[in-house]
């Protein structure tokens, strides 16, 4: 399966500009924002199962935004949930820190798009 063409998806996110120290809801409303303003039609907080709610849905691809640096087991567990649904195809990332995610999980693409990285200078 090559998945589902989520470049355009990761340009949109690729403008979002969070300060130093946003709170989660900032986050969501500026991913979207992004997305609104590139014209991706999305669903904010999509239930895909009962106790399994994803940030956004836009089309087959979930997003889940996370502050700072989640613990990387944690978050790949709560991935495979998501990714066990019939409704998805791939996930995008959205986090404040760069962290290393597998490329696939459950046989679908994961995408990391890392805020800090989109800040230009380096931080502590």
């Amino acid at each position: 399966m090559n998945g589902p063409n989520v470049a355009p998806i990761i340009e949109a996110l690729s403008a979002v500009r969070t300060p130093a120290q946003p709170e989660e809801y900032d986050i969501h409303a500026q991913v979207a924002a992004a997305l609104g303003a590139a014209g991706i039609p999305f669903i904010h907080e999509y239930r895909l199962a009962p106790r399994c709610r994803i940030d956004f849905l836009v089309g087959r691809v979930g997003i889940e935004v996370k502050k700072g640096r989640p613990a990387s087991a944690e978050l790949q567990r709560q991935l495979r949930r998501y990714l066990a649904s019939d409704e998805l195809d791939a996930v995008i990332v959205v986090a404040q820190r760069a962290m290393r995610l597998p490329a696939t999980i459950a046989g679908k693409p994961v995408h990391l798009v890392s805020l800090d990285r989109l800040w230009g200078v380096a931080l502590p």
